[in-house]
């Protein structure tokens, strides 16, 4: 299982929120570029970008430093925050990132998700937010009619490969990853599934990869020392 150490971008600095909420943001670096080097150098692969100021806007403000942690970390990097249309996905993969995550965009308009899959195919995931058993979109501030598991085995039938699902309950809030919802994920569907949000100690990490699951994101936990990215990396394995 691959671990993806997070770094939320906010006007060119590495930020955690609270569940989504711009108003309970902690800055935990100014220069995400170095903080990319550390997860490398820890013997991180994979790093999992969120800009958050684009999620907002739909634009890629952050876009040089997305670009410079690929460069200065050499991992395989994903990216999402916003991304509403195909120029996006172009501009960030043409830049050498290797994954591109479409949210609310893949719930709103299913036109462009199955354009980016048959253009893209493995390149693009679909990060799926659930609140009480249904998907969130517009930056977790509203919820869609889509019942979270019956969207994810739409997303299977369009062709996506790899699906990042978020409890937003768990996200930020270090109460340990919803085992009971990526274990059933994982029954229910053939898709890549990466577990994000509550990932708060080894135990998690190591239930997750027993499950079978193709990777975890770690965000607060590890910004506040409750898990060592070179040992989760070593019991994932």
């Amino acid at each position: 299982m691959d671990i993806f150490p997070a770094i939320d971008l906010f006007e060119g600095k590495a930020v955690r929120l609270y569940q989504g909420d711009y108003a309970q943001m902690t800055v935990y670096s100014e220069h995400p570029g170095e903080l990319a080097e550390a997860f490398a150098a820890a013997g991180a692969t994979h790093i999992h970008i969120v800009d958050l100021e684009g999620s907002k806007s739909g634009e890629t403000p952050n876009f040089d430093v997305v670009r410079a942690i690929k460069e200065r970390s050499g991992a395989f990097c994903e990216v999402g925050g916003g991304v509403r249309s195909m120029a996006v996905v172009d501009r960030y993969l043409n830049a050498g990132l290797d994954r591109v995550i479409l949210g609310t965009a893949a719930v709103t308009d299913e036109a462009f998700l199955r354009a980016a899959v048959e253009k893209y195919c493995g390149k693009i995931a679909v990060g799926v937010d659930i609140c009480d058993g249904f998907v969130a979109i517009h930056g977790w501030t509203e919820r869609s009619a889509e019942q979270a598991f019956a969207f994810c085995e739409k997303l299977q039938a369009l062709g996506v490969k790899t699906l990042i699902c978020t409890d937003i309950s768990r996200d930020g809030a270090m109460r340990g990853a919803n085992r009971r919802l990526y274990q059933e994920l994982s029954d229910r569907l053939s898709l890549q599934i990466v577990a994000s949000g509550g990932v708060s100690t080894l135990d998690d990490v190591r239930a997750l990869a027993a499950m079978g699951l193709s990777g975890a994101i770690i965000g607060k936990a590890y910004y506040t020392g409750a898990i060592n990215l070179k040992q989760a990396i070593e019991v994932s394995q």
